[in-house]
């Protein structure tokens, strides 16, 4: 039986554009550090995809160091960085940010529907005790988008809540792991949902969008660009063959690949969850982008791991993640086998 895979969009292969980007950078010699032109010719892309004149990029190697690079590049070491409580920066990360950052403290708030709300974040801020050593100072708020509950932001939602950050100081990191199918299920720009809604860094994510290895970081922040100049460096992140990072992250926004993919994994799981929809399973997330968690008891996840479906198992759900390389076939024969599992349990 051929199994079909919904354990992660990290779990899916690369994309054909970017494994030929890598090869065609695979010619000659370059000089190594970021100081080749591929790498050069990255920030303009950069700069023209995100609209932006003075925009600068890092790669990376990980998701991880992109947030914890970006965050410490914001924060001070007595600072406090706020997210959501469902955040990957508070709950997957090991504590990067607090390393990175010389110690700067991870403060979860809370917010429906996995993000945070307006007046949530006003009461995070206002139980401050702003300008005493003994407790840390907010210095930054960073937003998910999508969340690691597969949720989005709107345009507006992020403008109001940077417009707040604004009101105490607070510069503004987006975590953009997934952030090309946020931008794919908006219909906006790469500006919209960053820079022109108040965001100064973003984690840009490739890895689980069809990229082999790199992450990003974007900066709308000159200080903070600075910075990273030197952190970047002191963290063993800047590579010494630097060209084969760009060469993907250049392949990948290029004529809206990116996009492209992400669009897919997109469709794919609103097919999947239409599918689970007439079947009667209950979602814990409204999938917005590539990204549902159903409940499952763990009889029914068990029979439905033994029907080829592969999938991480919470308590009480199941987490099902489409990605670039997922196909109407596997989507049919995904819900052919829900439905015979379901059947048989009801």
């Amino acid at each position: 039986m051929t199994q079909i895979e919904f354990r992660s969009d990290n779990a899916a292969g690369v994309a054909p554009e970017i494994l030929t980007a890598i090869g065609d950078a695979n010619t000659g010699t370059a000089i190594a550090y970021g100081a080749d032109d591929l790498t050069a010719s990255l920030e303009w892309l950069i700069r023209e995809v995100f609209e932006h004149p003075t925009a600068r990029v890092f790669p990376v190697t990980s998701g991880t160091a992109a947030n914890a690079l970006s965050l410490a590049a914001l924060c001070p070491p007595w600072g406090s960085v706020l997210c959501h409580d469902s955040a990957h920066i508070l709950q997957s990360e090991c504590g990067a940010t607090s390393m990175f950052g010389g110690g700067a403290v991870m403060r979860g708030v809370r917010g429906n529907d996995f993000r945070i709300q307006p007046d949530t974040f006003r009461a995070a801020l206002e139980a401050v005790r702003w300008g005493d050593p003994h407790h840390s100072q907010p210095a930054v708020l960073s937003l998910t988008q999508p969340t690691d509950m597969g949720t989005i932001y709107s345009l507006d939602e992020i403008s109001t809540l940077t417009a707040i950050a604004g009101e105490r100081g607070l510069r503004v990191h987006l975590d953009g792991a997934r952030m090309a199918n946020a931008i794919a299920a908006l219909g906006c720009s790469a500006a919209d949902v960053t820079w022109r809604a108040g965001v100064d860094v973003v984690s840009l994510g490739a890895t689980k969008n069809g990229a082999l290895s790199t992450e990003a970081i974007v900066t709308f922040d000159d200080a903070a660009a600075d910075e990273l100049v030197y952190r970047t460096k002191r963290s063993g992140h800047v590579t010494s063959k630097m060209r084969y990072q760009s060469a993907q992250l250049h392949a990948y926004l290029t004529d809206d690949l990116w996009l492209r993919l992400a669009t897919n994994s997109n469709r794919q799981m609103t097919r999947l969850a239409a599918g689970l929809a007439d079947l009667g399973v209950e979602f814990v997330n409204r999938p917005d982008v590539n990204m549902l968690f159903a409940r499952m008891s763990d009889d029914v996840a068990t029979e439905l791991e033994a029907a080829g479906l592969l999938f991480y198992r919470m308590p009480g759900s199941i987490r099902l993640v489409t990605s670039w390389q997922t196909s109407d076939a596997d989507i049919d024969a995904a819900l052919d086998r829900f439905r015979t599992v379901c059947e048989d349990a009801a």
